[in-house]
């Protein structure tokens, strides 16, 4: 699998701890490596949770989430602002548990509800520390639901989902209205048509034939009323359905977040 090291086999999801004593699988998408390590030496020192590793982008968190299989994800709000990526992750796992770090630049009664609405199960500072983290992701999974204190009044009465602002030239009503209107697979390949990656190159990332990249592009193209990938490129930032790579990210020059999962230490 590329970019992903499984270091434990999956039995008996979901409901209750993993059997065989093993801890609860936990897992990270966040753009920044020293959050990542701190965030896994975390994990590493708490007895009843185990280390899986992190994705750096929305499509390599599609890839280690059916791969990998974690119980709970940890998902930093800045990577995904309109919620898409925490739609589609809910719906492709109903047992994963969802976990957002709000920034506080999300840090809004319409971007909490926006997450709950989209399937996240708990919301946390991102400046937490660490015990109370450890505590969210066990609250979260016993409970499916973990709100932390001094978010709670964000979400006494929430109002309903924005609507994503009229910039440009718009897609469909759909994507308008903040939706997201394409699956997962096609959200991983307009990503990389974003990169700027050929058929071919989608296809040996994505484990997929060329044909069947190529049907995605059409479907993506229809689905968004594009001339061709450009277009539906720039549409797709325009509608916040893609969204630029948050300003405190490093990227190292060996490798790109869209195509890279770091696996857990050994």
């Amino acid at each position: 699998m590329r970019g992903i090291e499984p270091n434990r086999t999956q039995a008996g999801r979901p409901g209750g701890p993993p059997p065989g004593g093993r801890g609860l699988g936990v897992a990270a998408v966040d753009p920044i490596p020293i959050f990542c390590e701190g965030l896994s030496s975390l994990v590493h020192r708490t007895p009843g949770l185990q280390w899986l590793g992190h994705a750096g982008s929305h499509h390599a968190a599609l890839q280690l989430c059916e791969q990998l299989k974690p119980d709970v994800i940890v998902l930093d709000s800045a990577l995904d602002p309109n919620c898409h990526l925490s739609r589609l992750l809910s719906g492709g796992d109903p047992a994963l548990v969802i976990i957002t770090l709000v920034r506080d630049t999300n840090r809004t009664q319409q971007y909490l509800a926006a997450a709950i609405a989209a399937g996240v199960h708990a919301i946390v500072p991102r400046a937490t520390d660490g015990r109370h983290l450890t505590e969210a992701i066990r609250r979260a999974h016993s409970d499916r639901r973990y709100i932390d204190p001094t978010l709670a009044a964000l979400t006494a009465r929430p109002k309903r989902q924005p609507v994503l602002a009229k910039t440009g030239e718009p897609p469909k009503a759909a994507t308008a209205r903040g939706l997201m209107p394409l699956s997962r697979r096609e959200y991983q390949v307009l990503q990389l048509v974003a990169e700027g990656l050929e058929n071919s190159g989608i296809a040996k990332i994505l484990f997929l034939s060329v044909e069947t990249v190529r049907t995605h592009v059409k479907s993506i193209l229809r689905k968004l009323s594009a001339r061709d990938r450009t277009h539906a490129v720039t549409i797709a930032f325009r509608a916040g359905i893609l969204i630029a790579t948050p300003d405190d990210a490093h990227t190292p020059p060996e490798a790109t977040p869209a195509t890279t999962i770091a696996p857990s230490p050994r």
